[in-house]
Protein backbone atom coordinates (compact mmCIF):
# COMPACT_ATOMS: atom_id res chain seq x y z
CA UNK A 1 0.00 0.00 0.00
CA UNK A 2 2.86 2.36 0.80
CA UNK A 3 4.23 1.94 -2.72
CA UNK A 4 0.83 2.79 -4.06
CA UNK A 5 0.67 5.88 -1.89
CA UNK A 6 4.02 7.15 -3.08
CA UNK A 7 3.35 6.59 -6.76
CA UNK A 8 2.88 9.50 -9.12
CA UNK A 9 -0.41 8.05 -10.38
CA UNK A 10 -1.94 8.19 -6.90
CA UNK A 11 -2.40 11.95 -7.21
CA UNK A 12 -4.69 11.49 -10.18
CA UNK A 13 -6.66 8.82 -8.33
CA UNK A 14 -7.13 11.35 -5.54
CA UNK A 15 -8.45 13.83 -8.12
CA UNK A 16 -10.82 11.20 -9.54
CA UNK A 17 -12.04 10.44 -6.01
CA UNK A 18 -12.97 14.01 -5.11
CA UNK A 19 -14.57 14.45 -8.55
CA UNK A 20 -16.92 11.55 -7.76
CA UNK A 21 -17.92 13.26 -4.51
CA UNK A 22 -18.37 16.66 -6.13
CA UNK A 23 -20.34 15.16 -9.02
CA UNK A 24 -22.62 13.29 -6.60
CA UNK A 25 -23.32 16.35 -4.46
CA UNK A 26 -24.02 18.66 -7.38
CA UNK A 27 -26.05 16.18 -9.41
CA UNK A 28 -28.34 15.73 -6.42
CA UNK A 29 -29.23 19.43 -6.45
CA UNK A 30 -30.22 19.41 -10.12
CA UNK A 31 -31.91 16.02 -10.27
CA UNK A 32 -34.28 16.67 -7.36
CA UNK A 33 -35.88 19.66 -9.10
CA UNK A 34 -37.17 17.31 -11.80
CA UNK A 35 -38.85 15.16 -9.17
CA UNK A 36 -40.80 18.01 -7.57
CA UNK A 37 -43.99 17.60 -9.67
CA UNK A 38 -44.23 13.93 -8.63
CA UNK A 39 -43.47 14.77 -4.99
CA UNK A 40 -46.17 17.46 -5.05
CA UNK A 41 -48.68 14.89 -6.28
CA UNK A 42 -47.72 12.17 -3.79
CA UNK A 43 -47.63 14.48 -0.77
CA UNK A 44 -50.67 16.55 -1.89
CA UNK A 45 -48.84 19.84 -1.32
CA UNK A 46 -48.75 23.15 -3.15
CA UNK A 47 -45.98 24.32 -5.46
CA UNK A 48 -45.09 27.04 -2.95
CA UNK A 49 -44.72 24.50 -0.15
CA UNK A 50 -42.62 22.25 -2.35
CA UNK A 51 -40.26 25.16 -2.92
CA UNK A 52 -39.04 24.72 0.65
CA UNK A 53 -37.51 21.38 -0.32
CA UNK A 54 -34.99 23.31 -2.40
CA UNK A 55 -34.81 26.35 -0.10
CA UNK A 56 -34.02 24.26 2.99
CA UNK A 57 -31.20 22.54 1.10
CA UNK A 58 -29.71 25.83 -0.12
CA UNK A 59 -29.86 27.38 3.36
CA UNK A 60 -28.24 24.46 5.16
CA UNK A 61 -25.59 24.08 2.47
CA UNK A 62 -24.59 27.75 2.63
CA UNK A 63 -24.46 27.84 6.43
CA UNK A 64 -22.22 24.81 6.93
CA UNK A 65 -19.63 25.34 4.18
CA UNK A 66 -17.32 27.53 6.34
CA UNK A 67 -17.80 25.26 9.36
CA UNK A 68 -16.61 22.19 7.44
CA UNK A 69 -13.71 24.14 5.96
CA UNK A 70 -12.49 25.04 9.44
CA UNK A 71 -13.07 21.55 10.85
CA UNK A 72 -11.19 20.03 7.90
CA UNK A 73 -8.14 22.17 8.57
CA UNK A 74 -8.34 21.36 12.29
CA UNK A 75 -9.47 17.73 12.62
CA UNK A 76 -8.27 16.34 9.30
CA UNK A 77 -9.53 16.79 5.74
CA UNK A 78 -9.85 13.09 4.96
CA UNK A 79 -11.76 12.51 8.18
CA UNK A 80 -14.23 15.34 7.49
CA UNK A 81 -14.56 14.36 3.82
CA UNK A 82 -15.48 10.77 4.74
CA UNK A 83 -17.88 11.88 7.49
CA UNK A 84 -19.60 14.12 4.96
CA UNK A 85 -19.80 11.28 2.45
CA UNK A 86 -21.29 8.80 4.94
CA UNK A 87 -23.88 11.23 6.29
CA UNK A 88 -24.81 12.30 2.74
CA UNK A 89 -25.51 8.68 1.78
CA UNK A 90 -27.62 8.18 4.92
CA UNK A 91 -29.50 11.43 4.26
CA UNK A 92 -30.15 10.35 0.67
CA UNK A 93 -31.64 7.02 1.76
CA UNK A 94 -33.84 8.75 4.34
CA UNK A 95 -35.00 11.33 1.76
CA UNK A 96 -35.94 8.46 -0.56
CA UNK A 97 -38.09 7.02 2.24
CA UNK A 98 -39.80 10.33 3.12
CA UNK A 99 -43.52 10.05 3.95
CA UNK A 100 -44.53 13.74 3.97
CA UNK A 101 -43.21 17.25 3.36
CA UNK A 102 -41.84 17.73 6.89
CA UNK A 103 -39.81 14.54 6.80
CA UNK A 104 -38.53 15.39 3.32
CA UNK A 105 -37.33 18.84 4.46
CA UNK A 106 -35.55 17.36 7.53
CA UNK A 107 -33.77 14.73 5.44
CA UNK A 108 -32.84 17.26 2.76
CA UNK A 109 -31.25 19.42 5.45
CA UNK A 110 -29.22 16.39 6.58
CA UNK A 111 -28.13 15.89 2.96
CA UNK A 112 -27.21 19.56 2.60
CA UNK A 113 -25.19 19.69 5.81
CA UNK A 114 -23.21 16.65 4.74
CA UNK A 115 -22.91 17.77 1.11
CA UNK A 116 -21.47 21.14 2.15
CA UNK A 117 -18.37 19.33 3.46
CA UNK A 118 -17.35 18.40 -0.07
CA UNK A 119 -16.24 21.72 -1.58
CA UNK A 120 -13.82 23.08 1.05
CA UNK A 121 -12.31 19.70 1.89
CA UNK A 122 -12.06 18.55 -1.75
CA UNK A 123 -10.34 21.75 -2.84
CA UNK A 124 -7.94 21.56 0.13
CA UNK A 125 -7.17 17.90 -0.60
CA UNK A 126 -6.34 18.73 -4.23
CA UNK A 127 -4.20 21.71 -3.23
CA UNK A 128 -2.25 19.59 -0.74
CA UNK A 129 -1.91 16.65 -3.16
CA UNK A 130 -0.78 18.72 -6.16
CA UNK A 131 1.92 20.96 -4.71
CA UNK A 132 3.47 22.15 -7.98
CA UNK A 133 1.72 25.28 -9.24
CA UNK A 134 1.05 24.35 -12.87
CA UNK A 135 -0.08 20.81 -12.10
CA UNK A 136 -2.28 22.06 -9.28
CA UNK A 137 -4.00 24.54 -11.58
CA UNK A 138 -4.69 21.80 -14.13
CA UNK A 139 -6.07 19.51 -11.41
CA UNK A 140 -8.32 22.23 -10.02
CA UNK A 141 -9.52 23.02 -13.54
CA UNK A 142 -10.39 19.39 -14.22
CA UNK A 143 -12.11 19.12 -10.84
CA UNK A 144 -14.12 22.29 -11.50
CA UNK A 145 -15.45 20.76 -14.72
CA UNK A 146 -17.30 18.16 -12.64
CA UNK A 147 -19.66 20.96 -11.55
CA UNK A 148 -20.69 21.54 -15.16
CA UNK A 149 -21.00 17.82 -15.85
CA UNK A 150 -23.31 17.37 -12.86
CA UNK A 151 -25.47 20.31 -13.92
CA UNK A 152 -26.07 18.73 -17.30
CA UNK A 153 -26.21 15.02 -16.54
CA UNK A 154 -28.55 15.56 -13.58
CA UNK A 155 -31.61 16.26 -15.75
CA UNK A 156 -30.57 13.63 -18.30
CA UNK A 157 -30.32 10.89 -15.67
CA UNK A 158 -33.20 12.18 -13.60
CA UNK A 159 -35.84 12.06 -16.33
CA UNK A 160 -35.52 8.32 -17.11
CA UNK A 161 -35.16 7.44 -13.40
CA UNK A 162 -38.34 9.31 -12.44
CA UNK A 163 -40.33 8.02 -15.43
CA UNK A 164 -39.34 4.37 -14.87
CA UNK A 165 -38.78 4.03 -11.11
CA UNK A 166 -40.54 6.98 -9.46
CA UNK A 167 -39.22 10.08 -7.68
CA UNK A 168 -37.69 8.11 -4.79
CA UNK A 169 -35.11 6.66 -7.17
CA UNK A 170 -33.36 10.04 -7.57
CA UNK A 171 -32.36 9.83 -3.90
CA UNK A 172 -31.72 6.09 -3.67
CA UNK A 173 -29.39 6.14 -6.70
CA UNK A 174 -26.93 8.04 -4.48
CA UNK A 175 -26.31 4.84 -2.49
CA UNK A 176 -24.34 2.81 -5.12
CA UNK A 177 -22.51 5.90 -6.45
CA UNK A 178 -21.79 7.07 -2.91
CA UNK A 179 -20.39 3.70 -1.83
CA UNK A 180 -17.98 3.74 -4.79
CA UNK A 181 -16.81 7.24 -3.89
CA UNK A 182 -16.51 6.35 -0.21
CA UNK A 183 -14.37 3.29 -0.97
CA UNK A 184 -12.11 5.37 -3.23
CA UNK A 185 -11.73 7.99 -0.49
CA UNK A 186 -10.73 5.37 2.08
CA UNK A 187 -8.10 3.90 -0.26
CA UNK A 188 -6.59 6.87 -2.06
CA UNK A 189 -6.87 10.01 0.09
CA UNK A 190 -4.20 10.64 2.70
CA UNK A 191 -4.91 12.54 5.91
CA UNK A 192 -3.77 16.15 6.22
CA UNK A 193 -4.35 18.82 8.85
CA UNK A 194 -3.25 22.34 9.62
CA UNK A 195 0.06 22.61 11.48
CA UNK A 196 -1.51 25.28 13.66
CA UNK A 197 -3.29 23.63 16.59
CA UNK A 198 -6.57 25.27 17.54
CA UNK A 199 -7.39 25.92 21.19
CA UNK A 200 -11.15 25.75 20.65
CA UNK A 201 -13.66 25.80 17.84
CA UNK A 202 -15.35 29.16 17.24
CA UNK A 203 -18.94 28.04 17.73
CA UNK A 204 -20.30 31.53 18.37
CA UNK A 205 -18.69 32.78 15.17
CA UNK A 206 -20.13 29.80 13.28
CA UNK A 207 -23.63 30.46 14.63
CA UNK A 208 -23.59 34.20 13.87
CA UNK A 209 -22.25 33.53 10.37
CA UNK A 210 -24.94 30.89 9.93
CA UNK A 211 -27.68 33.35 10.88
CA UNK A 212 -26.27 35.96 8.49
CA UNK A 213 -26.03 33.52 5.57
CA UNK A 214 -29.45 32.03 6.31
CA UNK A 215 -31.15 35.41 6.15
CA UNK A 216 -29.31 36.43 2.97
CA UNK A 217 -30.05 33.18 1.12
CA UNK A 218 -33.63 33.08 2.42
CA UNK A 219 -34.52 36.56 1.20
CA UNK A 220 -32.81 35.94 -2.15
CA UNK A 221 -34.77 32.73 -2.59
CA UNK A 222 -38.15 33.96 -1.37
CA UNK A 223 -37.92 37.74 -1.84
CA UNK A 224 -39.63 37.86 -5.22
CA UNK A 225 -42.66 35.96 -3.87
CA UNK A 226 -42.75 37.92 -0.61
CA UNK A 227 -41.93 41.28 -2.20
CA UNK A 228 -38.49 42.81 -1.76
CA UNK A 229 -39.84 45.44 0.65
CA UNK A 230 -42.36 43.24 2.46
CA UNK A 231 -42.22 42.76 6.25
CA UNK A 232 -40.61 39.32 5.87
CA UNK A 233 -37.89 40.68 3.58
CA UNK A 234 -37.19 43.69 5.82
CA UNK A 235 -36.85 41.41 8.87
CA UNK A 236 -34.36 39.29 6.91
CA UNK A 237 -32.35 42.40 5.96
CA UNK A 238 -32.22 43.67 9.54
CA UNK A 239 -31.32 40.26 11.00
CA UNK A 240 -28.57 39.76 8.43
CA UNK A 241 -27.07 43.20 9.16
CA UNK A 242 -27.10 42.70 12.94
CA UNK A 243 -25.68 39.15 12.75
CA UNK A 244 -22.94 40.19 10.33
CA UNK A 245 -21.88 43.12 12.51
CA UNK A 246 -21.68 40.82 15.51
CA UNK A 247 -19.79 38.20 13.46
CA UNK A 248 -17.29 40.76 12.17
CA UNK A 249 -16.38 42.23 15.56
CA UNK A 250 -16.32 38.80 17.21
CA UNK A 251 -14.03 37.32 14.57
CA UNK A 252 -11.63 40.27 14.84
CA UNK A 253 -10.84 39.32 18.44
CA UNK A 254 -11.11 35.51 18.36
CA UNK A 255 -7.86 33.52 18.40
CA UNK A 256 -9.17 30.91 15.95
CA UNK A 257 -11.85 32.59 13.78
CA UNK A 258 -14.09 30.79 11.33
CA UNK A 259 -13.19 33.44 8.73
CA UNK A 260 -9.91 35.28 9.18
CA UNK A 261 -10.44 38.79 7.81
CA UNK A 262 -6.73 39.13 7.12
CA UNK A 263 -7.51 37.33 3.84
CA UNK A 264 -9.35 40.43 2.66
CA UNK A 265 -6.23 42.55 3.01
CA UNK A 266 -4.71 40.58 0.14
CA UNK A 267 -5.47 42.12 -3.28
CA UNK A 268 -4.92 38.80 -5.06
CA UNK A 269 -7.47 36.99 -2.89
CA UNK A 270 -10.03 39.81 -3.06
CA UNK A 271 -9.61 40.24 -6.82
CA UNK A 272 -10.20 36.53 -7.39
CA UNK A 273 -13.32 36.60 -5.19
CA UNK A 274 -14.75 39.63 -7.00
CA UNK A 275 -14.27 38.03 -10.41
CA UNK A 276 -15.74 34.73 -9.17
CA UNK A 277 -18.76 36.55 -7.76
CA UNK A 278 -19.48 38.45 -10.97
CA UNK A 279 -18.83 35.45 -13.24
CA UNK A 280 -21.07 33.06 -11.34
CA UNK A 281 -23.76 35.70 -10.85
CA UNK A 282 -23.86 36.32 -14.60
CA UNK A 283 -23.81 32.64 -15.47
CA UNK A 284 -26.31 31.35 -12.89
CA UNK A 285 -28.56 34.37 -13.16
CA UNK A 286 -28.99 34.05 -16.90
CA UNK A 287 -28.58 30.36 -17.67
CA UNK A 288 -31.43 29.35 -15.36
CA UNK A 289 -33.73 31.23 -17.77
CA UNK A 290 -32.75 29.11 -20.78
CA UNK A 291 -34.86 26.02 -19.90
CA UNK A 292 -37.78 28.33 -19.07
CA UNK A 293 -37.50 30.04 -22.46
CA UNK A 294 -37.09 26.73 -24.32
CA UNK A 295 -40.16 25.20 -22.72
CA UNK A 296 -42.33 28.34 -22.78
CA UNK A 297 -41.59 29.63 -26.27
CA UNK A 298 -39.98 26.79 -28.23
CA UNK A 299 -42.23 24.00 -27.02
CA UNK A 300 -39.41 21.84 -25.66
CA UNK A 301 -39.99 19.22 -22.98
CA UNK A 302 -37.92 19.20 -19.79
CA UNK A 303 -35.73 16.40 -21.15
CA UNK A 304 -35.24 18.17 -24.48
CA UNK A 305 -34.24 21.33 -22.61
CA UNK A 306 -31.64 19.29 -20.74
CA UNK A 307 -30.15 18.11 -24.04
CA UNK A 308 -29.32 21.74 -24.89
CA UNK A 309 -26.78 21.82 -22.07
CA UNK A 310 -24.79 18.72 -23.07
CA UNK A 311 -22.47 20.64 -25.44
CA UNK A 312 -22.04 23.29 -22.75
CA UNK A 313 -20.78 20.73 -20.24
CA UNK A 314 -18.31 19.24 -22.70
CA UNK A 315 -17.11 22.72 -23.67
CA UNK A 316 -16.33 23.58 -20.04
CA UNK A 317 -14.50 20.26 -19.59
CA UNK A 318 -12.59 20.93 -22.81
CA UNK A 319 -11.64 24.51 -21.93
CA UNK A 320 -10.65 23.98 -18.28
CA UNK A 321 -7.41 22.03 -18.97
CA UNK A 322 -6.52 24.52 -21.72
CA UNK A 323 -6.73 27.37 -19.22
CA UNK A 324 -4.67 25.36 -16.74
CA UNK A 325 -1.93 24.79 -19.35
CA UNK A 326 -1.18 28.54 -19.33
CA UNK A 327 -0.12 28.46 -15.69
CA UNK A 328 3.45 29.71 -15.36
CA UNK A 329 3.38 31.06 -18.92
CA UNK A 330 0.84 33.89 -18.78
CA UNK A 331 -0.20 36.07 -15.83
CA UNK A 332 -3.58 34.82 -14.50
CA UNK A 333 -5.26 38.22 -14.85
CA UNK A 334 -5.00 37.99 -18.65
CA UNK A 335 -6.47 34.49 -18.84
CA UNK A 336 -9.28 35.41 -16.43
CA UNK A 337 -9.94 38.68 -18.30
CA UNK A 338 -10.11 36.93 -21.69
CA UNK A 339 -12.28 34.14 -20.29
CA UNK A 340 -14.78 36.63 -18.83
CA UNK A 341 -14.74 38.60 -22.09
CA UNK A 342 -15.58 35.48 -24.13
CA UNK A 343 -18.33 34.57 -21.65
CA UNK A 344 -19.78 38.09 -22.03
CA UNK A 345 -19.91 37.60 -25.81
CA UNK A 346 -21.74 34.31 -25.33
CA UNK A 347 -24.32 35.96 -23.09
CA UNK A 348 -24.77 38.82 -25.54
CA UNK A 349 -25.58 36.37 -28.37
CA UNK A 350 -28.64 35.26 -26.40
CA UNK A 351 -30.21 38.65 -27.11
CA UNK A 352 -31.03 37.38 -30.59
CA UNK A 353 -33.17 34.38 -29.59
CA UNK A 354 -36.91 34.48 -30.22
CA UNK A 355 -39.76 31.95 -30.73
CA UNK A 356 -38.42 31.18 -34.24
CA UNK A 357 -35.03 30.11 -32.86
CA UNK A 358 -33.83 26.55 -33.16
CA UNK A 359 -31.69 24.44 -30.83
CA UNK A 360 -28.49 25.59 -32.55
CA UNK A 361 -29.35 29.22 -31.74
CA UNK A 362 -29.18 28.35 -28.05
CA UNK A 363 -26.35 25.82 -28.16
CA UNK A 364 -23.84 28.15 -29.88
CA UNK A 365 -24.12 30.98 -27.30
CA UNK A 366 -24.07 28.41 -24.48
CA UNK A 367 -20.89 26.85 -25.87
CA UNK A 368 -19.16 30.23 -26.30
CA UNK A 369 -20.07 31.25 -22.77
CA UNK A 370 -19.02 27.83 -21.41
CA UNK A 371 -15.69 27.95 -23.21
CA UNK A 372 -15.01 31.38 -21.71
CA UNK A 373 -15.90 30.33 -18.18
CA UNK A 374 -14.02 27.05 -18.51
CA UNK A 375 -10.90 28.78 -19.79
CA UNK A 376 -10.57 30.76 -16.56
CA UNK A 377 -11.89 28.08 -14.18
CA UNK A 378 -8.50 26.66 -13.22
CA UNK A 379 -6.94 30.09 -12.87
CA UNK A 380 -9.74 31.44 -10.66
CA UNK A 381 -9.59 28.49 -8.29
CA UNK A 382 -5.80 28.13 -8.30
CA UNK A 383 -5.19 31.79 -7.48
CA UNK A 384 -7.34 31.47 -4.36
CA UNK A 385 -5.62 28.23 -3.30
CA UNK A 386 -2.17 29.73 -3.83
CA UNK A 387 -2.85 33.03 -2.09
CA UNK A 388 -2.98 31.45 1.37
CA UNK A 389 -0.79 29.09 3.42
CA UNK A 390 -1.49 25.34 3.16
CA UNK A 391 -2.73 25.44 6.75
CA UNK A 392 -5.63 27.70 5.75
CA UNK A 393 -6.62 26.32 2.36
CA UNK A 394 -9.81 24.82 3.79
CA UNK A 395 -10.95 28.19 5.15
CA UNK A 396 -10.02 30.02 1.94
CA UNK A 397 -11.80 27.48 -0.25
CA UNK A 398 -14.89 27.66 1.96
CA UNK A 399 -14.94 31.44 1.43
CA UNK A 400 -14.70 30.85 -2.33
CA UNK A 401 -17.56 28.34 -2.12
CA UNK A 402 -19.64 30.85 -0.17
CA UNK A 403 -18.99 33.55 -2.74
CA UNK A 404 -19.99 31.27 -5.61
CA UNK A 405 -23.14 30.02 -3.87
CA UNK A 406 -24.31 33.46 -2.82
CA UNK A 407 -23.46 34.96 -6.20
CA UNK A 408 -25.59 32.30 -7.88
CA UNK A 409 -28.49 33.09 -5.55
CA UNK A 410 -27.98 36.81 -6.19
CA UNK A 411 -27.94 36.26 -9.94
CA UNK A 412 -31.12 34.19 -10.00
CA UNK A 413 -32.96 36.62 -7.72
CA UNK A 414 -31.77 39.74 -9.56
CA UNK A 415 -32.38 38.49 -13.10
CA UNK A 416 -35.75 36.97 -12.23
CA UNK A 417 -36.77 40.33 -10.80
CA UNK A 418 -35.44 42.17 -13.85
CA UNK A 419 -37.36 39.79 -16.11
CA UNK A 420 -40.64 40.33 -14.28
CA UNK A 421 -40.23 44.10 -14.16
CA UNK A 422 -39.24 44.20 -17.83
CA UNK A 423 -42.34 42.23 -18.80
CA UNK A 424 -44.59 44.67 -16.93
CA UNK A 425 -42.90 47.72 -18.47
CA UNK A 426 -42.94 46.17 -21.93
CA UNK A 427 -46.66 45.45 -21.70
CA UNK A 428 -47.32 49.12 -20.95
CA UNK A 429 -44.97 50.37 -23.66
CA UNK A 430 -46.30 48.02 -26.36
CA UNK A 431 -49.88 48.88 -25.42
CA UNK A 432 -49.16 52.61 -25.75
CA UNK A 433 -47.65 52.15 -29.20
CA UNK A 434 -50.36 49.81 -30.51
CA UNK A 435 -53.52 50.59 -32.43
CA UNK A 436 -56.50 48.25 -31.83
CA UNK A 437 -59.47 47.47 -34.07
CA UNK A 438 -61.77 45.18 -32.11
CA UNK A 439 -64.76 43.40 -33.59
CA UNK A 440 -65.59 41.31 -30.54
CA UNK A 441 -64.54 39.97 -27.15
CA UNK A 442 -62.40 37.28 -28.80
CA UNK A 443 -60.26 39.96 -30.47
CA UNK A 444 -59.59 41.59 -27.09
CA UNK A 445 -58.35 38.29 -25.70
CA UNK A 446 -56.10 37.75 -28.70
CA UNK A 447 -54.67 41.26 -28.43
CA UNK A 448 -53.87 40.83 -24.75
CA UNK A 449 -52.21 37.48 -25.48
CA UNK A 450 -50.08 38.90 -28.30
CA UNK A 451 -49.00 41.91 -26.25
CA UNK A 452 -48.01 39.70 -23.31
CA UNK A 453 -46.19 37.30 -25.61
CA UNK A 454 -44.21 40.11 -27.26
CA UNK A 455 -43.46 41.69 -23.86
CA UNK A 456 -42.01 38.43 -22.54
CA UNK A 457 -39.78 37.82 -25.57
CA UNK A 458 -38.38 41.36 -25.44
CA UNK A 459 -37.83 41.02 -21.69
CA UNK A 460 -35.55 38.01 -22.21
CA UNK A 461 -33.46 40.07 -24.63
CA UNK A 462 -33.13 42.80 -22.02
CA UNK A 463 -32.10 40.39 -19.26
CA UNK A 464 -29.37 38.79 -21.39
CA UNK A 465 -28.11 42.22 -22.43
CA UNK A 466 -27.78 43.24 -18.79
CA UNK A 467 -26.11 39.91 -17.97
CA UNK A 468 -23.53 40.41 -20.72
CA UNK A 469 -22.77 43.94 -19.49
CA UNK A 470 -22.29 42.67 -15.92
CA UNK A 471 -19.98 39.92 -17.17
CA UNK A 472 -18.04 42.46 -19.24
CA UNK A 473 -17.58 44.74 -16.24
CA UNK A 474 -16.56 41.72 -14.18
CA UNK A 475 -13.83 40.95 -16.70
CA UNK A 476 -11.99 44.10 -15.64
CA UNK A 477 -11.95 42.92 -12.02
CA UNK A 478 -9.31 40.42 -13.19
CA UNK A 479 -6.78 43.24 -13.17
CA UNK A 480 -7.06 43.31 -9.38
CA UNK A 481 -5.22 39.96 -9.42
CA UNK A 482 -1.67 41.27 -9.47
CA UNK A 483 0.32 38.05 -9.84
CA UNK A 484 3.19 37.55 -12.25
CA UNK A 485 3.11 34.30 -14.18
CA UNK A 486 0.43 32.29 -12.44
CA UNK A 487 0.89 30.38 -10.00
CA UNK A 488 4.61 29.95 -9.24
CA UNK A 489 6.08 27.04 -7.33
CA UNK A 490 6.76 29.42 -4.44
CA UNK A 491 3.33 29.91 -2.88
CA UNK A 492 1.85 33.40 -2.67
CA UNK A 493 1.13 33.50 1.03
CA UNK A 494 -0.54 36.27 2.95
CA UNK A 495 1.83 37.87 5.44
Amino acid sequence: MEKLKTSENLRWWVLATVMVGTFLGRIDQTIVNLALPKIIGDFSITVSAAGWIATAYILANAVFVPVWGKLGDTLGRKKIYIIGFVVFIIGSILAGLSWNLSSMIVFRIIQAIAGSADYPTAMAIIAITFKEGKERAQALGIWSSSFAAATVFGPLLGGPLIDNFGWRSVFLVNLPIGLIGLLMALVFIEESTSKVKEESFDWLGAISLGVFLSMIVLVLDQGMDWGWFSLNSILCYLTSIVSFCFFYFWEKTHKSPIVDFKFFKNEIFVGALVNNFVSFMGMMGSVFLIPVFAQSFLGYSATESGYLFIPMAFMIMFASPIGGSFVGKVAPKWIIFISSLVAAVGLYLFTGIDPRSGAIDIIIPLCIMAFGLGLGMAQRTSVVASAVPHDEIGIASSILALVRNISGAFGIAIFATILNNSIKNNVLNITKLSTFHFTGAADIGKAIGLITFKAQVVAYDQVFLIASIIMLLGAFSAFMIKVGKAVPKEEIYIE
